[in-house]
């Protein structure tokens, strides 16, 4: 049976990946309005897949004979101003869950559930990923400057990203 003090924190963190997969599909919306397709796809993908990370949380409460505890769900933000600015936002939002699944970590250990603590290597490794890709976009943005048929190649490179499946039980 799973800690009750690690049980509630995995519940805040599906809480904290559904409202990301919400956050992408609000940037995904802004970027179709301003004719950035591609944008708009790598910003569903990632939507795709913060539900299934919300997902692996769910179903690993359930295999340690837990309770999971949906919460209500915040709206996201809405206006966006430019694909740089949408770009720095969801650099400062995956810190945040970088820093929340850091929460979960040291919690485990604290609570001496080591098979917790085992489990959130994955979402950390995954982490380090979701920093470095929103890096390398803000990164490339930032080259671009106004030059709009740069934007306009790399939206047609972004859009090239295919959705797989996140799963920890691989």
């Amino acid at each position: 049976m799973i800690n009750g003090k690690v049980e509630n924190v995995l519940n805040s963190q599906i809480n904290k990946e559904f409202y990301s997969a919400y956050l992408y599909l609000a940037m995904s919306a802004y970027f179709d309005e301003i004719g950035l397709y591609g944008f708009a796809n790598w910003t569903k993908v990632q939507a795709k897949e913060e539900v299934d990370h919300g997902m692996i949380l769910f179903d690993y409460i359930i295999d340690r004979n837990g309770t999971v505890d949906l919460r209500q769900i915040d709206v996201p933000e809405r206006s966006f101003e430019s694909p740089l600015q949408v770009f720095e936002k969801i650099y400062e939002h995956e810190k945040y869950v970088t820093s929340s699944i850091n929460e979960v970590a040291h919690l485990s250990e604290d609570e001496c559930d080591l098979a917790t603590r085992h489990f959130i290597n994955w979402y950390i490794s995954e982490q380090v990923e979701e920093e470095a890709n929103a890096l390398d976009i803000i990164t490339k943005l930032k080259m671009f400057g106004d030059d709009k048929s740069a934007l306009y190649l790399y939206d047609k490179d972004l859009g090239q990203r295919t959705y797989m499946q996140h799963s920890y039980k691989n």
